[in-house]
Parts: C-alpha cells; sequence; structure tokens
C-alpha cells in the first residue's frame, strides 16, 4: 500500500491511455456513463484499504467498525498529507481520505461477516452490554 501511495508520480499514469480506451470500448458496448475514470478511482482506493479495514479487525476483535473507520481515515489523512507536502506530481484528496476510509469500514464489516456464526459481533456486543 505504501508503494502505491507514495510513487512519485500517479501510478496509472502509464496506463491512462489504455484505460481511457478500455473505459471507451466498453460504454460503447452498453456500460453506462457513470463507469468512467472517476469511478474506477475510486473503487481502487475503496479496493486498497479493504485489506486494511479486514486485518485490523481481525487483529483488534474488540474494536468497533467505526474504531476500524477512524484508523483508517487516519492512515489516509498521513498519506494524503505526505503526498501534498513531498509528492508534487500528486494531487491529495479529501475524497481519496473518504473512499480510503469506506473501505477500511467496509474490510472490517466483511471480517466480521467472515468470522462470525449467526448475528455480527457488533450487534451481539450490544445486546450483551444491554443486560
Amino acid at each position: 500500500m505504501a508503494f502505491v501511495a507514495f510513487w512519485p508520480t500517479p501510478v496509472d499514469q502509464p496506463f491512462g491511455e489504455q484505460l481511457a480506451k478500455a473505459l471507451n470500448f466498453l460504454q460503447f458496448h452498453g456500460i453506462p456513463q457513470w463507469f468512467n475514470y472517476n469511478f474506477v478511482e475510486k473503487s481502487a482506493n475503496i479496493g486498497l484499504f479493504l485489506p486494511v479495514g479486514f486485518v485490523a479487525a481481525l487483529a483488534f476483535p474488540n474494536t468497533r467498525w467505526w474504531q476500524i473507520g477512524a484508523f483508517g481515515m487516519l492512515i489516509s489523512g498521513f498519506i494524503e498529507l505526505g503526498q501534498l507536502l513531498f509528492l508534487h506530481s500528486r494531487v491529495a484528496s479529501p475524497s481519496d481520505v473518504m473512499t480510503n476510509t469506506s473501505g477500511a469500514v467496509i474490510g472490517a464489516l466483511l471480517a466480521v461477516l467472515a468470522t462470525q456464526k449467526g448475528r455480527p459481533a457488533a450487534f451481539r456486543q450490544r445486546a450483551s452490554q444491554e443486560q
């Protein structure tokens, strides 16, 4: 992840033309217009942080999903700050922080679903606290 986040130039730059051609081809053959570069970029940001949330949820099983989301937001914020301060050919973006955070939350929720039988742990914790 750090390799992608701190590469001196945008990691998709060498493939930009091929990606644009592929998206144009797909849209010509019926893929909706919203499936564009912006969608691909945001999906990649979510995908990049899914493992962060998944592993964090497994490593810290008593942590709530929103705490893992905050952890993902903190990591993403530091990445974007590093890009802003040190990588002038990269663009720091608040939307990247949002999509990265979303990826961490989704990863955490997937970990809960993958490791629990029956109701997710978040619901069981709430039920045991009410008693």
